[in-house]
């Protein structure tokens, strides 16, 4: 096979599939679950490399019959692995069951038989592509990279008109394209129809007998299912898959005093419900069916009695209901931002209400201060999108106090349904942004309240006043909520009191330590959290404040206390398994990279590891499969805070991170190597000293603007970027036989490392020491290319660069 363009429509097809696969988890089960599916490409393609690198002479003696028949067997592969997926009965609800774990961990291990041929056959086939042409192997590395960017172009574009579970159907086609370009000759014609019969066969499989569907444990599940629902509009959306569901179980999700029918209020009206990917995320008002009287005794409506037709910010509108709550309970002017396109359009008309969709710190850190008397953010607003949990941070609450008048008031929404230390990590990090803000003495400037399900912690540019505090203890006397801090409490007095009984749990023992009285877990330890002091929650959980470098709200789990935390597996909730799931990954990509490494002590001389740098290539191949991945991955988090949505980062990040990189790869023989290193270096410190203020200064810029910064940023990087790995390959085809497939299979492996290890890097030190490790694996990558002098000579050498004195190989 002469041409190319094979090997771009296989990295195009593979590249489309694992994204597809990664999409098909989040909607039919949960998305923490799609990281299993990158280590399952990462793993094929490090098996192949290994294969590759073991049987060269045989694959190159036939890599003509091979090229003309693996497009067939990646179709079949494909197809057939993503049939078997749909129908694997894994549970990640009794995964977390001590009875029912261990099928559900052979249920695990069927996924890796199911999907792993596809991804190994397609590292055979890119193996192959380098293998078979190694005067060119930066061309073939950047028409790999490339592809892999339209790939993730083209599916992004197909989820607006396919559902996830009909995409990848869809992506067989560029696989059984590559046989048109099989070379004239005997094996020509034979290869074509292999291709179209696998691939009718295929899509008759997939699109006849399709049973993919939502599975029990989701929330959409139950309410689809119930007598006369109707699903009014779904809409698809690389964002997600929206269900418009009529049924009778749908109504406002607010949390209602029990003792509203007293105060002779309405029960919440009947909604429609939305769900994205199978998650509810707001009511939507039926028409004409905008009706807020019960306003009055929900959680939320107590700065409304404190403040006189405040003009309110509200950040998220929960399908409306926000808004007409608001105008209930006596508000102004009404700025609603909702930054979920598919809810704006949902919103119905409100006299008084400006509807935008911004960024939250693009409302609050750009314009004039104290131009809102209320910030309020909505109930549902955190889980409504991952991109949300900016507007939780220590950054953002100091957004919140520039943008807030003096006396007016911060409403934040906390659920403790799952577990009351939320609370306890949204104070410490309320303290951490009031501090930021100048804020000398935090612990008088907050006031929580709850419910048995959820708090409510409000923040006041000026101390609390005992007027406003009797004000608040009022409102929640006489809707049966209770007030867990305020400043000058005494706790013991208040637990006299109590309406909702929230009794401490010790994580640790497993077991509920209550003196028999009615207790308030969150009123315990508010205190010593609101002053900076030790509490026996901080020594169980995570409660660290949440940051805009560090901006998951979810991430309580100290994974220092490992065996505590498996031995209470099952009471842990869905979204506190991702570090749990990128361990588990981490582990078992360990495992495939001490294989690809022990291969040349195994077989040195398929390798030909004689006077080759394997020791050099054993540092240089995976600190590029680790550090290419870590920029990646800090990239797409910077450019979620940035652009407010996940979904565009992913795509714009991902795409032209492959793009450029593979132009980077394409003028890697006309460029030197020496340029990339100073380039990938500038631009990554740059980005650590720089990109947090930037980010902040030009939030507020309209939209193409700010993805046109990010371009600026990406197409040098990037472009840079492309040039060690493809260069390195180079060098490798020079030395043994199966060197250039075992450097190939080196970087894989380590790319399996490199997405949990970076997951759980950015989780628990933020994305800025990510992209600062980052650095140092390139600068280690630098020292040792393998195609370099000794390492000794090249540190002098690098010590006398001005002087020119010493040729430098590159």
């Amino acid at each position: 096979m002469t041409s190319l363009l094979p090997l771009l429509l296989v990295s195009l097809a593979s590249t489309g599939i694992e994204i597809a696969l990664t999409r098909y988890f989040a909607v039919s089960s949960w998305s923490e679950y799609g990281y299993w599916v990158i280590s399952i490409v990462m793993a094929g393609f490090a098996l192949s490399g290994v294969f590759v690198a073991l049987a060269r002479d045989w694959l190159e003696r036939h890599s003509a019959r091979l090229f003309a028949f693996l497009p067939a067997a990646l179709i079949l592969t494909a197809a057939g692995g993503y049939a078997l997926a749909i129908r694997n009965p894994f549970n990640p609800l009794q995964l977390q069951n001590p009875v029912t774990i261990a099928p559900q961990i052979a249920f695990i291990g069927l996924y890796y038989i199911e999907l792993l041929p596809f991804f190994f056959l397609t590292g055979v086939f890119i193996s192959l592509c380098f293998v078979t042409r190694p005067a060119i192997t930066t061309r073939v590395y950047a028409y790999d990279l490339g592809g892999a960017g339209l790939g993730a172009l083209l599916v992004l574009a197909l989820m607006v008109v396919l559902h996830p579970f009909r995409l990848l159907p869809a992506l067989l086609l560029p696989l059984a394209a590559i046989a048109l370009f099989v070379p004239r000759g005997r094996s020509r014609l034979p290869a074509m129809a292999a291709a179209a019969l696998c691939l009718l066969a295929s899509e008759a499989l997939l699109i006849g007998g399709d049973v993919a569907a939502f599975n029990q444990f989701k929330p959409i599940y139950a309410p689809l299912h119930t007598p006369g629902a109707v699903v009014e509009r779904q809409t698809l959306s690389p964002r997600g898959v929206f269900t418009l569901l009529d049924d009778f179980t749908e109504r406002v999700d607010t949390d209602l005093s029990n003792d509203s029918a007293m105060m002779n209020l309405t029960g919440p009206p009947r909604t429609l419900g939305l769900y994205r990917d199978g998650s509810r995320i707001a009511a939507i008002p039926r028409p004409g069916a905008l009706d807020a009287r019960y306003a009055p005794g929900t959680l939320g409506a107590a700065p409304y009695l404190l403040l006189t037709k405040p003009r309110v910010l509200l950040i998220g509108d929960a399908g409306g209901w926000a808004a007409a709550q608001a105008r209930t309970l006596g508000a102004g002017p009404i700025t609603a931002d909702e930054p979920e396109p598919e809810l704006r359009e949902a919103l119905a008309a409100q006299p008084g209400v400006r509807v935008v969709g911004e960024s939250p710190l693009a409302l609050t850190e750009t314009g004039a201060p104290g131009r809102f008397d209320l910030i309020e953010l909505s109930d549902g607003f955190l889980a409504a999108d991952p991109a949300n949990a900016t507007a939780f941070t220590t950054g953002a609450i100091a957004a919140y106090m520039r943008a807030v008048s003096a006396d007016g008031i911060i409403s934040i929404p906390v659920s403790i349904r799952d577990f009351p230390v939320y609370a306890l990590r949204m104070m410490a990090t309320i303290r951490a942004g009031l501090l930021r803000a100048g804020v000398a003495d935090p612990a008088l400037h907050v006031l929580a309240y709850r419910s048995a399900w959820n708090v409510r912690l409000l923040i006041s540019p000026q101390p609390w006043s005992a007027a406003r505090i009797r004000a608040v203890r009022k409102f929640c006397d006489d809707r049966s909520f209770d007030v867990s801090y305020y400043p000058g409490i005494d706790v013991a007095a208040l637990k006299a009191d109590i309406y909702n009984d929230l009794p401490a749990i010790s994580f640790s023992k497993g077991e509920v330590e209550s003196s028999g009285d009615a207790d308030d877990s969150i009123a315990d330890e508010a205190v010593a959290v609101m002053n900076g002091q030790p509490t026996d929650s901080g020594r169980e959980f995570d409660l660290r404040p949440a940051t805009l470098d560090r901006p998951m709200f979810f991430d309580i789990l100290r994974l220092d206390h490992l065996g505590t935390i498996l031995a209470r597996l099952e009471i842990l909730p869905q979204q506190e398994l991702g570090p749990l799931i990128n361990l588990a990954v981490l582990a078992q990509a360990l495992l495939i990279a001490i294989v690809v490494l022990l291969l040349p002590l195994v077989a040195p001389r398929r390798i030909g590891t004689k006077g080759a740098p394997v020791g050099r290539a054993v540092l240089y191949f995976p600190a590029l499969g680790l550090g290419y991945l870590f920029i990646e991955i800090a990239l797409i988090g910077e450019a979620s805070l940035y652009l407010d949505d996940v979904t565009t980062a992913f795509a714009l990040v991902l795409s032209g991170m492959l793009i450029f990189s593979g132009l980077g790869s394409m003028a890697a023989n006309r460029l030197r190597l020496r340029i990339a290193w100073p380039v990938i270096l500038s631009v990554l410190g740059l980005c650590l000293v720089l990109l947090p203020v930037t980010i902040l200064a030009t939030i507020g810029w309209p939209l193409p603007v700010r993805l046109a910064l990010l371009v600026v940023l990406l197409a040098p990087l990037s472009f840079a970027l492309g040039m060690p790995f493809s260069m390195g390959l180079a060098e490798a085809s020079k030395k043994g036989h199966g060197f250039l497939p075992w450097a190939w299979a080196l970087n894989g492996a380590f790319s399996v490392i490199a997405t949990p290890m970076a997951n759980l890097i950015a989780t628990e030190l933020g994305v800025r020491f990510l992209l600062g490790m980052a650095a140092c694996l390139y600068g280690l990558a630098w020292i040792t290319f393998p195609a370099m002098a000794p390492v000794r000579q090249r540190l002098k050498v690098f010590r006398s660069l001005s002087t020119k004195k010493e040729p430098v190989p590159f």
